[in-house]
Parts: structure tokens; sequence; C-alpha cells
């Protein structure tokens, strides 16, 4: 079933007619895409299950990514103006969705609906906008239910791949996937349950704060984070190596297939070193020398020097599809963790160099926290 017929359906079994514009509205929200707030540790700041709306004048704007801002000032019922930090999805999520710099302006005036801050804090995350003339814009994108999002419509007489430079590969996976099959958010996304943490990780953990997450400041997703991340990826088959090409970040990988071994000098790094084989049509990959950082975005920390991860991307008969299982083992954990996702092929998919990331916002929102020092000084 197409989105449109699947709305329609929605529509005619749960709204009345005389309701349907408004009804709609609040379906499109409900389904609206998740990868807007994949990037950041969207938990950390809002609480999903508190909605609210705001109206007033857009006074600042920042289209860049990790995420484009708004700045709203807000008008209380005593005559006092607020100013309220809007905050809304990547420039990736907000392309799909048709939006540009140009669809709120500094001084328009707008209604806007959304997640709001914890603890009372004046933020909130954008799910959609009216504007002075009367216009909604939803900032999600399309509209996508998880049996649409999961089912590979593409037939094998579409050609996808580039080009298999090695023929000791039982496959060829070059080409680009989409990896938003199977897609969750990255956030608490980790088995098992309750996570299996020693001392030292829930030690780590506990003394972490969201304001200290590195993705807020533009640094690198990495491993295993990135594993999560909905947006493409763009494989190319270099024979002694495959080359991925994450479009989240821009963010290069390399997986070797010659049985080489890491240099005993190689230092971390945010993507480590990654050796790979196939195992009939299971791809296997294990990184290692991997920099310390975090897991999710509830900031689940990684050590990074005795990290070790493996991945298994098996391919589906088609094979037009494939499912992921990524296993960390680190010594913050008395047991190994496990991340599943999954890719497909499809003509839909846009590999493009995305805007780069600016820690603007970040540093702003430390200066207005009394952070700023406190982050120069760790």
């Amino acid at each position: 079933m197409r989105n449109s017929t699947l709305v329609r359906s929605i529509l005619s079994v749960f709204c009345d007619v005389r309701a349907r514009r408004h009804c709609l509205l609040v379906l499109l929200l409900s389904v609206t895409s998740v990868p807007a707030i994949a990037h950041h540790s969207f938990p950390a700041e809002f609480d999903k299950s508190r909605r609210g709306e705001i109206s007033g004048k857009i006074v600042e704007v920042w289209y860049k990514n990790p995420h484009a801002r708004y700045r709203l000032e807000v008008e209380s019922s005593d005559g006092s103006v607020d100013v309220w930090d809007v905050q809304t999805s990547s420039l990736i999520s907000l392309r799909r969705a048709g939006w540009t710099a140009e669809t709120l302006k500094v001084g328009e005036l707008v209604r806007i609906w959304g997640d709001l801050g914890h603890n009372d804090t004046k933020k909130l995350f954008m799910r959609g906008v009216e504007k002075s003339d009367g216009s909604e814009v939803l900032s999600g994108g399309a509209i996508r239910d998880a049996n649409e999002r999961n089912r590979v419509t593409d037939g094998p007489e579409n050609i996808y791949t580039y080009a298999q430079v090695n023929p000791d590969h039982p496959f060829d996976i070059s080409g680009p996937w989409s990896n938003f099959h199977k897609f969750r958010l990255t956030v608490d996304d980790l088995e098992p349950k309750p996570t299996p943490f020693s001392a030292e990780g829930k030690r780590v953990f506990d003394a972490t704060e969201s304001w200290q997450d590195d993705v807020l400041r533009c640094m690198p997703l990495g491993l295993p984070r990135i594993f999560g991340s909905p947006y493409p990826m763009d494989i190319v088959d270099a024979g002694s190596h495959y080359v991925v090409l994450h479009v989240q970040n821009n963010t290069p990988r390399r997986i070797w297939m010659d049985g080489r071994k890491a240099a005993s000098d190689l230092p971390p790094s945010s993507m480590g070193f990654s050796t790979g084989h196939w195992e009939g049509d299971v791809l296997v990959v294990e990184t290692t020398h991997l920099s310390p950082g975090t897991l999710d975005g509830s900031l689940l920390p990684m050590s990074g020097r005795d990290t070790r991860v493996v991945e298994r991307w098996e391919l589906g008969s088609d094979p037009l599809s494939m499912d992921r299982t990524l296993t960390i083992f680190d010594s913050y954990y008395t047991k190994p963790l496990v991340r599943q996702r999954g890719s497909i092929r499809s003509d839909s998919i846009e590999v493009i160099e995305p805007a780069p990331c600016d820690p603007d916002g970040h540093y702003r929102d430390l200066l207005e926290t009394n952070r700023i020092e406190e982050h120069f000084r760790q």
C-alpha cells in the first residue's frame, strides 16, 4: 500500500469528514520520520511525552547542521517577553521535506508546536509550524510507517552496483544503500536491558551530562553510533578493501579485506581500524583502535582503549536488502551489547555531500547556561 493510500484509509476510519484537515495534521505528526532527531541527544533535552505550542516573532535563524534552530520572542500574559529556543531537524532531513533556509525568516510571525524541553526550560523541538499566511509546514519529512519502511519494493532487474573489483568477493555490495530500513532511534537501543554496567562503566556514565556529548560540538559521530544512522551509505569495492562513505557528516570508512593487520603504532580514531571477510552470504567486520566516546544518544560510555566491535552484514536472498548486527565488547560492560539495523537498495537514495556541521549553537547554549568555562577546563 502506498503512503497516500494508507493515509486515506486511516482518515476514512478515524476522522470525521469535516475535521479531516486537522486530523490529517495530527496523523502526519504522529508518523513523521524519526531520523530528524537521530543526530543528537534528543531525550536529554526534550520530553517527547509533553507537547506544547508557542506563538511569536522569529528574531534569529541558524540554518546549519547539526540542526537548524530558531529564536522566538513570545509575549506572556503579563506583557513580558520570553525568548524561546526552537530546534528542528538536520539539514538533510529538512531538504527531504522540501524545507530551505527561506522557509522561515527573521521577523515572521508564527505558531510552532512540538516537544517541550525538560525542567520547564524555554525550549521546543519543532514538529510543525503555522505561518502568518495560515499555511502549515511540517519539519520531519515524508510520511513513513513501519511496514512501508521495512518492505523491500525494488525488483532484481534494477541495477544499483558500481563494479566488483575483487573477484574473490562472493557478492557485489557496491553502490548506495538506504539505512532507514528497520531504523530505530539510536538512544537506549542496545540490548540487553538493563544495561550491564561494570562498576567503572557506571561511574563514568553517572558523571556524564548531556551537554558533554561531543557530537553537539561537531566532533565525529564515529563507530558504533554511526552504525545506527538512518542516512544512506555508499560502498565502493576498491579491491583490497571496501570504502564506505556515510552521508551523515560525510564520514569515510575503510574495511580491509586483504588480511592485513593494524600497525603497532596506529593511533585510535573515531572509525577505528576495520578488517573484514566473507562467511557465505555474511560480511563479518571487526573494528579495533577506537577513540573513547559514547555508544548512543543517551551517552553510554565507550572506553576506546579495549573496545572491540564486530558487525555481521547478512544479505537477503534478493540481494536487495541486508540485516546488520553490531556487537560491542567493552570493559565498561559485563556483557556484550548488541545493536540491530537494516539496509535496502532504493531508487530514491540521494548521496550528496551534506552541509558542514557548525558548533556555534552549542557554544551559545554553553554561554547562556554559564557552562562555557567548565567546558574549556575539562
